[in-house]
């Protein structure tokens, strides 16, 4: 009997330069696992990048955000019978030796998010002053909120159980998706759990989080985490 179908979906935003690389070494280290590029209103050629290694490729004619992308990639996997999504960026932070220890506590059926975390144990990863405290801050408020510790509401290394992504391809915050998802996922019966995980500093482009992004994040995250908390936690 095989195994569940895992489908590895890469938001990607002016991501020529580090795409190549990211994509030749999930093809070296998980050979087995599909993978999909949704590019997300890139003005350079990270859709060829893609495509010219083999790669699924969806567009978008503008740019939505990493939820935006993320929503997009959930459908696709939706609709081709895949029964577990893989969030994995671009830009070569996200080292794929961890993919099936990400993917190991879902496909046991244990938990039905994965969430890679730089601090369930330490791993040297030291993030700017401003960014440590907002980690902090939400942390503690999805870990309040849930019951359960969770380290690293920021890491956008995670797997996701089909039932998940079924929920997620029709209501999912396009800019953020980080606290505020969380705790949503949470209240309505979905289980988290955190997987020990290394990362790595991105190989080229520039960060989803300009300056004005990172000003502005904290503000919506705290608005929409406590909208989030408000909600009746019904499950579609």
């Amino acid at each position: 009997m095989s195994g569940p179908r895992v489908l590895v979906i890469i938001p990607a935003h002016d991501e020529e330069e580090s795409l190549p690389r990211t994509l030749a070494e999930l093809a070296a280290v998980a050979p087995g696992l599909d993978c999909l590029v949704v590019d997300d209103g890139s003005r350079d050629a990270t859709a060829r990048a893609a495509r010219e290694r083999g790669v699924d490729v969806l567009r978008h004619p503008f740019n939505l955000g990493v939820g935006g992308a993320l929503q997009t990639g959930f459908r696709w996997a939706i609709e081709h019978d895949y029964d577990i999504g893989v969030q994995f960026d671009a830009d070569g932070q996200h080292d794929p030796a961890y993919l099936e220890a990400l993917l190991e506590p879902v496909r046991a059926g244990r938990c039905d998010v994965s969430i890679g975390s730089r601090y369930v144990h330490s791993s040297g990863y030291r993030a700017p002053l401003a960014r440590r405290v907002g980690m902090v801050l939400f942390s503690g408020l999805v870990s309040v909120a849930l019951g359960t510790p969770i380290t690293d509401t920021t890491s956008g290394f995670r797997a996701y159980a089909r039932p998940v992504m079924e929920v997620c391809q029709h209501d999912f915050p396009w800019d953020f998706p980080d606290a505020p998802l969380l705790i949503r996922l949470g209240r309505i019966g979905f289980r988290l759990a955190e997987v020990p995980v290394r990362m790595r500093e991105r190989c080229a482009g520039r960060s989803f989080y300009t300056l004005g992004k990172s000003l502005y994040y904290p503000y919506k995250n705290l608005l929409a985490s406590l909208m989030a908390l408000l909600q009746r936690p019904a499950r579609p």
